[in-house]
């Protein structure tokens, strides 16, 4: 089974959202993130920078929201 942590990078640190995710949805308003035993989790204005399969880990970055 291949579950993953999310982490968020901003301003060059990373910051851990979510632990051994089992799902991952990218939708128009950001990524959202599922586990077995959590509610989902929508992460807003984000969109995935990397996944490292071997190591186990997704890092998502900030989109600069739309203000027109």
């Amino acid at each position: 089974m291949c579950q993953l942590n999310v982490v968020m990078e901003r301003e060059g640190k990373q910051e851990i959202l979510m632990e051994a995710i089992t799902g991952l949805e990218v939708t128009e308003q950001g990524v959202v993130l599922r586990t077995y035993f959590e509610e989902p989790m929508t992460i807003d204005n984000a969109s995935i920078k990397s996944i490292d399969f071997i190591g186990g880990s997704v890092v998502l970055a900030s989109n600069p929201s739309d203000k027109s």
